[in-house]
């Protein structure tokens, strides 16, 4: 099959996606809170970025590969975290891990993944990042990062945005918790979803596994109040300090959106900021990331990274321009992945390099590094 003639862009795979998942399933990766709208904005603040073609250039072989914290990267993105990528499909986290080693880009993995770091560690590739939701008790947290350590990862990112569990409407509707419980409802869903039920039927429901680790009598709880929030706690600056102290790597900090905030992080000594508004599931009245980048730009001279509605190389070289030096996305991959299985990951990575030439083509640029040229005076 040409995969590339059959889906040729992450709508393809979203749509592949939808039909193939259990309706709970779904609803956990797709959703936002509230009325959604900070997911409406991320994308609608994207399309409202215009970039300037660019004309006789002669033949251009564009190159999309990038220096970032040390490292060089073949695609200037890489996999966003996302807790229990295992419900969206079987063995998510090491399918994933093992597509970003293969395409040379970073991998994070969640807390509150399916996987643990140590089941990933044999796939993880060179460039694993490993996102912290901040354990309250000190030793847990120490134990947590030796692991993660241990397994390879390299580079540490704080989520900081999550002082408060946000409400998820559209997950409380579909009926999940965590672990999944298995109800008529949920039975009912299952059956609709042959090759969703066959994987899981070979894995076992996915059920957050490092987490269990440290609280391992908890069950059944909503999907927005699950296990993890039991252990987690909103971290201060005293708790940044430590992190930065005890881990021995890039030390990146999730979920800025105010420059403000961004220039007293460059205070303390990290080496990257993470421009977010958590995919729009945490609060309702965010800016747009987009909207907010150009002002953190401003503020501060760390690398930016970038996440919020990116769907393909021209998001991509938009982030750019405005000055992030790298992208992450999270629902496009489990999308990939759920529509195609573990081949979905790697034609992702395909569709973004292609979409990247296409449209740096258009704007007559051979590298990365002069894409802030093309906007608009």
């Amino acid at each position: 099959m040409d995969l590339h003639a059959k889906y040729p862009a992450l709508s393809d795979l979203r749509a592949r996606a939808k039909r193939r998942l259990p309706h709970f399933a779904w609803e956990y990766l797709d959703s936002g809170t509230g009325t959604e709208a900070t997911t409406r904005r991320n994308r609608e603040k994207l399309d409202e970025i215009l970039l300037r073609p660019s004309i006789l250039h002669g033949e251009i072989q564009p190159r999309t590969e990038i220096e970032f914290l040390g490292n060089r990267f073949d695609l200037p993105v890489g996999i966003a975290p996302v807790g229990m990528s295992g419900l969206v499909w079987p063995g998510a986290e090491r399918h994933l891990a093992q597509s970003a080693a293969a395409a040379n880009i970073p991998y994070t993995l969640s807390t509150v993944a399916s996987q643990t770091p140590e089941d990933v560690s044999d796939v993880l590739g060179p460039h694993g990042w490993f996102q912290l939701y901040p354990p309250r008790d000190p030793e847990i947290r120490s134990d947590m990062l030796r692991r993660a350590r241990d397994a390879g990862f390299k580079t540490l990112v704080l989520t900081v945005d999550v002082p408060v569990g946000s409400r998820r409407e559209r997950q409380a509707r579909s009926g999940l918790t965590q672990p999944p419980r298995i109800t008529p409802r949920i039975l009912g869903q299952i059956a609709t979803c042959p090759a969703w039920a066959l994987g899981m039927a070979q894995t076992g429901m996915p059920r957050m596994r490092l987490i269990d680790d440290y609280a391992p009598n908890t069950k059944g709880l909503p999907s927005n109040k699950h296990a993890g929030y039991l252990l987690r706690t909103s971290p201060d600056w005293d708790y940044l300090r430590w992190l930065r102290d005890a881990w021995d790597g890039p030390f990146i900090v999730k979920g800025v959106l105010d420059p403000d905030d961004a220039t007293a992080l460059a205070a303390e000594g990290v080496d990257a900021l993470w421009i977010s508004n958590h995919a729009g599931r945490q609060f309702d009245a965010a800016p747009a990331t987009i909207e907010a980048l150009p002002g953190i730009r401003d503020a501060v001279n760390l690398p930016l990274i970038f996440d919020g509605g990116a769907e393909g190389g021209l998001d991509i070289l938009r982030a750019l321009a405005l000055g992030a030096n790298f992208v992450m996305m999270g629902r496009g991959w489990h999308y990939a992945l759920a529509a195609l299985g573990a081949p979905g990951p790697t034609h992702f990575a395909d569709i973004l390099k292609a979409d990247l030439e296409a449209n740096m083509g258009q704007l007559g640029l051979t590298d990365l590094s002069r894409v802030s040229d093309r906007l608009p005076p």
